[in-house]
């Protein structure tokens, strides 16, 4: 990543049902022009997370990972919600043809983007960034935190304490 996340929580899910649900907790904090980075091995959580989120947002149609088109949108009546899974890319040249920087930058969308470090230097350089890992069976734990630090600073508390309310509920 190219910049130094300075506001951090961690939050753990048991099944994958919760971290579908922790989703939408996610989905429902989001503002128009966030760019969520989702990194974590495969198997991970990160498609069963993007879910969770989109669902939140009003999405009714099913959510998969656009691994091989390397960008789903789906259109709401309130602004655009763009998947970008970046697993597949072979160069991150080839990021300009899908219009990475535009998708990455809107104020009016939100945008989610799996494998965010096969974009290298053209990361946005404001984003939450979601590092996810399995640490048992069905079990994940979930790093939040958020770049540069003053654009996160006011709004990642309130995303930690609805997460830490659901998952304690």
């Amino acid at each position: 990543m190219t910049n130094t996340p300075d506001t951090v929580f961690q939050v753990f899910t048991e099944s994958s049902d919760q971290t579908d649900s922790l989703g939408e907790v996610l989905g429902a904090w989001l503002r128009p022009g966030d760019v969520v980075l989702l990194h974590g091995d495969l198997g991970a959580g990160k498609t069963t997370l993007t879910k969770g989120i989109a669902r939140a947002l009003g999405v009714r149609d099913t959510v998969s990972s656009p691994s091989f088109a390397l960008v789903n949108e789906y259109a709401l009546p309130l602004l655009p919600l763009f998947h970008l899974d970046l697993y597949r890319l072979d160069d991150p040249a080839d990021l300009e043809s899908i219009g990475f920087t535009e998708l990455t930058s809107t104020e009016d969308g939100i945008a989610i983007v799996e494998w965010p470090e096969r974009a290298g230097a053209m990361l946005p350089e404001r984003y939450v960034l979601v590092e996810m890992a399995l640490t048992g069976e069905g079990r994940r734990s979930l790093r939040v935190s958020g770049a540069p630090a003053t654009s996160w600073q006011e709004r990642l508390p309130s995303l930690q304490q609805a997460m830490t309310a659901f998952l304690a509920a």
